[in-house]
């Protein structure tokens, strides 16, 4: 038998420390809700502490207990709005069947994201593409790893729906994701920029005939159909 001590037990998180480190998160997830809909209007270079600070009539010095930099805070930004992405379109969409249906319902679930103002400026991530594309650093690296994974998921979603036998087995997977994506973020800027509130209805009959031009007779079943919008009438020319 060992004479050797044997370590302490660890003691047990005490009920209000447990308490102050709940209370934190609560604080924290708070604070990220109203930076996501802030830099989604007014871009994560304008998210600074200061800014946030008076948004949320705290003080900065409350805010940089949570965020030690700027930096720091549009990183955890980016990440919060990809846990709202993931929530309002990812998680949706993937409760369709494998194939064509889950491919139609990312495309579909991912407009009404951007249609439904879940941020007041439409999609975040069409936002911060297009306000870091051009900045090399971590806020750009993150938000172009976070779009790759979604292009990759369109991409994926076209192979499962070519494995099922749904769609044509020369469509290029990753020729088709990109033209979906061009699709939904031309729509978001159309709506951000005019307050074209046909945008979207004109990117969903887009993006169905792009499906439906590769589609199998099984596959086009499984794809609804929508009412085209009514082109506008212009003023005759004398």
């Amino acid at each position: 038998m060992s004479n050797e001590p044997h370590p302490p037990t660890p003691r047990p998180a005490r009920p209000a420390a447990r308490a102050r480190a709940e209370q934190g998160a609560r604080t924290r997830q708070a604070i990220l809700e109203v930076a996501v809909d802030l830099a989604s209007a007014e871009g994560l270079e304008g998210l600074t502490i200061g800014r946030l600070a008076a948004a949320l009539s705290m003080s900065k010095s409350g805010l940089f207990a949570h965020f030690g930099a700027k930096e720091e805070l549009q990183l955890a930004t980016v990440e919060a709005a990809r846990d709202v992405f993931i929530r309002e379109v990812a998680r949706p969409a993937f409760e369709a069947e494998r194939g064509l249906a889950r491919l139609w319902r990312l495309c579909d679930v991912w407009l009404a994201y951007a249609e439904g103002e879940v941020f007041r400026g439409g999609c975040f991530f069409a936002a911060a593409a297009a306000e870091f594309d051009g900045r090399p650093g971590p806020v750009r690296d993150r938000v172009a790893e976070i779009m790759r994974e979604w292009l990759a998921g369109l991409r994926r979603t076209v192979v499962e729906a070519q494995e099922a036998g749904q769609f044509a087995a020369d469509a290029d997977p990753a020729q088709l994701a990109f033209e979906l994506n061009a699709l939904g973020m031309g729509a978001n800027w159309a709506f951000q920029l005019y307050g074209d509130k046909q945008a979207f209805t004109h990117a969903r009959a887009a993006m169905l005939d792009r499906l439906r031009l590769y589609a199998t007779a099984d596959g086009a079943r499984l794809l609804p159909t929508l009412k085209r919008p009514r082109p506008r009438k212009g003023k005759s020319r004398t």
